[in-house]
């Protein structure tokens, strides 16, 4: 596992066994695999028929760091209260109420896929300047 970003894996992740695949040195998921084997007694396996041995495959993820987001509430002070309100409704539709919220405040980061999702949500509402999230960090991506 890389040391930077180091992230306590969950029992409950999908780890993937496949020892001859070309992007095992680089897939999270063989990684995890390789440390849950030392650590767990129960194991969660993406079923080896679903998986591509390259990077195509689509349970494969990098190990590279991502850059999320952590934080928008610059945001509201800068909209009409007409287009905040039509950015948090749209917000909240995808990430319900309190995950909105949590995510705003930055206790959640935001993947770059969610950072999508929030700058499309601006665009709805009328924004046209590009805006800049609270704050940045590097973290490995699991999920997205």
């Amino acid at each position: 596992m890389p040391e930077k970003n180091h992230f306590e894996l969950f029992s409950s992740y999908n780890a993937c066994l496949h020892d001859d695949c070309q992007c095992k040195a680089t897939c999270l998921r063989h990684l995890a695999f390789e440390e849950l084997l030392q650590t767990n007694e129960v194991l969660r396996i993406v079923n080896p028929s679903k998986c591509v041995k390259d990077a195509t495959c689509p349970y494969y993820r990098d190990n590279n760091p991502t850059t999320f987001a952590r934080g928008f509430t610059n945001f509201q002070q800068k909209m009409f209260p007409d287009q905040y309100r039509t950015f948090r409704n749209k917000c909240i539709a995808r990430f319900g109420r309190n995950g909105y919220f949590m995510r705003r405040r930055g206790e959640l980061a935001l993947s770059p896929e969610e950072q999508r999702i929030v700058l499309k949500a601006l665009k709805t509402a009328g924004i046209t300047e590009e805006w800049s999230f609270d704050a940045y960090e590097e973290q490995l991506n699991w999920e997205d």
